[in-house]
């Protein structure tokens, strides 16, 4: 387990002196900090070139194409539901706890695929 996993799972299990009210933005940034590790490391089998780009959007569009359509949604979904948990909304609550620990059941789920995910061969991109 990972070190931003770990900590995401000890704000979600215990109280974290000093971090009342931003503790949920705080744990939502750590899972998508796993999220986009768990998403490099699969660009770095697949497609190292992908990989080497900083912005997660193109790798996020990649996805699908790459790992299988259902990968693709739940890495697109996962990112944006993080993301979203991640920014602070004046007129709407915030995340809870289980919405969090669901989320991050997804993320584990969504690893442990994309870590098994084999690459069997590099797809060659056909320019128009």
């Amino acid at each position: 387990m990972s070190d931003c996993l770990e900590t995401a799972d000890r704000m979600l299990t215990t109280v974290v002196r000093g971090a009342r009210g931003c503790w949920p933005r705080a744990c939502a940034w750590l899972l998508r900090h796993e999220l986009e590790a768990a998403m490099d490391r699969y660009w770095q089998r697949a497609c190292p070139e992908i990989g080497q780009a900083r912005a997660q959007r193109p790798k996020l569009l990649l996805l699908g194409h790459y790992a299988g359509t259902e990968i693709g949604q739940r890495a697109s979904y996962l990112w944006w539901a993080l993301t979203r948990a991640g920014h602070h909304h004046t007129y709407e609550l915030g995340i809870t706890a289980t919405e969090l620990a669901r989320l991050r059941t997804e993320l584990v789920a969504l690893i442990a695929l994309l870590d098994a995910r084999e690459v069997s061969q590099r797809r060659e991109v056909v320019s128009p």
